[in-house]
């Protein structure tokens, strides 16, 4: 029986990240692309209600940190279809993925996976989507990109392998908003989850 897999298509990618959450080491991710797809910046997190709050390094807040996202495209060409990563989880290690995704749902990706091979390797394979809530189709007004998160993104993808942070750049959306060098200002985040961003 496959094991099942998370689609990482930004943070997740990252190995060490995925580690620091999981609370060890988590074997290779392996390149794969999700057709149908699109990558967008349409996650938006209330900079003041959320359980981390930032400002820039001048000391302004900001009133919203956009985040990378999967919309269903389903005419978007083949060239078009975000890169990314399958990750190798557990059923307990996916309720712990959900702790850390806590603006996004978990939903069933398998019939998606390119290269189809994959879809033997894993079973199912899931990715995280915005919940209605936090999607945000165009950016609220104050929205901000964290700088260190899109640098944990970019990073993530060349340690993938050749010609992912290419990928990367090509079939994603560009940065609509400010990218912003922040730090932490206010501090609730469950164990294991982000505190760069």
């Amino acid at each position: 029986m496959s094991p099942p897999a998370v689609f990482a298509y930004g943070s997740l990618v990252s190995r060490a990240s995925v580690a620091e959450t999981l609370g060890h080491d988590v074997a290779a991710p392996v390149p794969a692309s999700l057709a149908g797809w699109r990558r967008r910046w349409s996650l938006a997190r209330d900079n003041h209600r959320a359980e981390k709050s930032f400002e820039s390094l001048a000391g302004e807040r900001f009133d919203f940190c956009l985040g990378l996202n999967l919309e269903r495209d389903p005419e978007a060409a083949d060239e078009a279809a975000p890169n990314g990563a399958l990750v190798e989880v557990t059923a307990v290690e996916l309720e712990r993925l959900d702790r850390r995704e806590i603006r996004y749902q978990r939903i069933d990706v398998t019939d998606f996976v390119h290269p189809v091979a994959r879809r033997a390797e894993f079973a199912p394979v899931f990715a995280f989507t915005a919940k209605p809530e936090h999607f945000a189709a165009h950016p609220p007004p104050r929205a901000v990109v964290l700088a260190a998160y899109l640098r944990a993104c970019e990073a993530a993808f060349e340690a993938l392998g050749p010609d992912e942070l290419a990928g990367f750049a090509q079939t994603t959306e560009p940065v609509p908003v400010p990218v912003v060098e922040a730090r932490l200002v206010r501090d609730e985040i469950p164990a294991g989850n982000p505190r760069a961003w």
